[in-house]
């Protein structure tokens, strides 16, 4: 999985690189406060999300496939 770009400002994209699987969830969390601010359930293999709802700050992204298994976990920074 690739992200980009880091830190972001509006938006941020999720490129899938390989072994792609379409029953695929990404939860987006605040790092700080461990609160959810976004879960998007079969998510396309190029995923672009929205962040004017989302304040300046680190999130934490995980990846979970339909079984609700953690794939891939890891941070990006929103700088307004």
């Amino acid at each position: 999985l690739r992200f980009y770009p880091n830190p972001a400002t509006t938006v941020i994209s999720f490129d899938f690189q390989k072994s792609y699987d379409k029953g695929y969830s990404l939860q987006i969390y605040n790092a700080v406060l461990g609160r959810k601010m976004l879960e998007q359930t079969n998510i396309a293999d190029k995923t672009t999300i929205d962040l004017s709802n989302f304040t300046r700050g680190v999130y934490v992204y995980q990846l979970r496939d339909k079984t609700g298994r953690l794939i891939e976990t890891g941070k990006f920074q929103v700088s307004k």
